[in-house]
């Protein structure tokens, strides 16, 4: 018996609700066929267990499937089968009943252990409307009743999986193979892509690191987006579980779709920050330019000030405390230092009154505000307290370069960068001597300084400064 793929797996969830991203799976059922190279009969194994949830489960739920919160009491945490799971799916098409749900709990509950999933799906409601378009419903116990089909137990995970492989067989004992096959492949090329998109939007975009921005009916993108693998990522926003309302929003609003490649993710997410900082992406809600973000710094008077990203010179950065994505944060951040070590809310200007302070009436604050602590000593504490928050002074005088190559080492990126500040990505030696003598990005950008903070703390080594005794000799490419 010949399929539509060498290798499927029949899958079937049940759950303690509807929404991936907060509920959990209670039990798990999988049915795996592979087909025999020579046409004969496929190898069929099947599996299923209950999964303990690690949440009650709701009544109403208990009604509908059976599960109760007894039966999954020391049955095996998703975790713990998470790569059996894995395993079973490995190499097969993923076919299922609603299968956005199906699906979408599953890509949560592996990424949740750090696992990739990203198969190709195939939804039997849709196979079913688009084999039998005359039927009135496509639910699995509408088509259970309507083809005959046996597959024991009903609203359990392995029975429902059992229904759909049954379904997949009767189609091919009632129909045509080719008739099967070409349905099967006009949903597998367009599983899920908003229809004023063109069927082959993904063919160009390339299995490779980089950025890509969807496009509405203005110039301006609407979402700026990074991966290391950059067309499995466009095609998850269309690949119908929809648990962010972003992805369904680009949906309706999308009209093409734009990519760069770079030769590797730290290049992917520097453009990324750029882009969504220049362009300002209506869906990028997260990561648009954050203006109020900045950094603290300890005037004269000894007492933390705020400085917004935009007043922030790339010099000044190292020395500073943070970075922090609002004023807000940094003056959680000294609240938080005030209760750990004494320290004085007026003092830290976190409030203004005179006589004692909010800390000092509770017996918190060592009396700076009263004049029980000098003020010197107050500011020494406070820097001391403030140790693990120091930006670092940048190692060197000049410049570092970042090099990446490509997995295929086809391609090296060379990022430039300074002040813990990205100047630019270079792609020859042309472009490296321009961008070691730019000066730094006059505005401060919170996502890179962290990013590079990160990497230094992490890979010291990946920095080679641009020393200007042997400058030609460093920017050899």
């Amino acid at each position: 018996m010949k399929l539509f793929a060498p290798a499927l797996a029949f899958v079937d969830l049940e759950t303690t609700g509807t929404r991936a991203a907060d509920d959990r799976v209670t039990e798990i059922g999988i049915v795996r066929v592979d087909c025999a190279p020579d046409g004969g009969p496929p190898r069929v194994s099947e599996w299923s267990s209950l999964v303990d949830p690690g949440v009650p489960i709701p009544p109403v739920i208990q009604s509908l499937t059976g599960i109760t919160d007894a039966m999954v009491r020391g049955a095996p945490t998703f975790s713990s089968l998470a790569h059996d799971v894995a395993e079973r799916l490995d190499g097969c098409l993923f076919v299922a009943h609603n299968a956005r749900f199906d699906f979408g709990f599953l890509k949560h509950e592996l990424a949740r252990t750090g696992l990739p999933f990203s198969p190709r799906v195939l939804c039997t409601v849709r196979l079913s409307r688009r084999l039998d378009p005359e039927a009135t419903s496509h639910g699995l116990d509408a088509l259970i009743a309507r083809h005959g089909l046996d597959p024991g137990s009903r609203h359990r995970a392995l029975g429902d999986a059992r229904a759909i492989w049954l379904f997949v067989q009767k189609l091919y004992a009632t129909l045509p193979p080719s008739e099967i096959d070409a349905a099967v492949k006009r949903l597998l090329r367009i599983p899920s892509l908003p229809p004023q998109l063109p069927s082959d939007a993904l063919d160009a975009i390339p299995d490779a690191p980089g950025v890509y921005l969807f496009y509405g009916e203005n110039p301006l993108p609407l979402y700026v987006g990074k991966s290391i693998h950059l067309r499995d990522r466009v095609a998850a926003h269309f690949c119908g579980d929809w648990q962010h309302e972003t992805d369904a929003r680009l949906s309706a609003e999308i009209r093409r779709i734009e990519f760069e490649t770079t030769a590797g993710e730290l290049g992917a997410l520097l453009r990324e920050s750029a882009l969504i900082k220049s362009v300002m992406p209506a869906h990028n809600r997260a990561l648009r330019r954050k203006e109020d973000a900045g950094v603290m710094t300890i005037g004269d008077d000894g007492r933390p000030a705020f400085v917004r990203a935009a007043d922030v010179d790339p010099a000044d950065v190292p020395g500073a405390f943070g970075p922090y994505s609002s004023k807000r944060a940094m003056r959680a951040k000294l609240q938080s230092l005030a209760a750990e070590h004494r320290l004085c809310w007026t003092r830290l200007g976190l409030e203004r009154r005179d006589g004692p302070c909010f800390a000092r009436q509770l017996r918190k604050c060592e009396g700076a505000c009263v004049g029980e602590e000098a003020a010197d000593a107050h500011d020494a504490r406070l820097i001391g307290a403030l140790a693990g928050e120091v930006i670092p002074a940048w190692p060197w005088p000049g410049p570092a370069l970042l090099r990446e190559a490509s997995a295929d080492r086809s391609r090296t990126d060379v990022h430039v960068v300074r002040d813990w500040h990205w100047i630019g990505t270079a792609r020859d030696d042309g472009e490296l001597s321009a961008l070691v003598d730019a000066p730094a990005r006059p505005t401060f950008d919170l996502d890179v300084c962290r990013l590079l903070l990160r990497l230094y703390a992490r890979q010291r080594d990946a920095f080679v400064p641009v020393r200007e005794s042997v400058r030609e000799t460093d920017l050899q490419y």
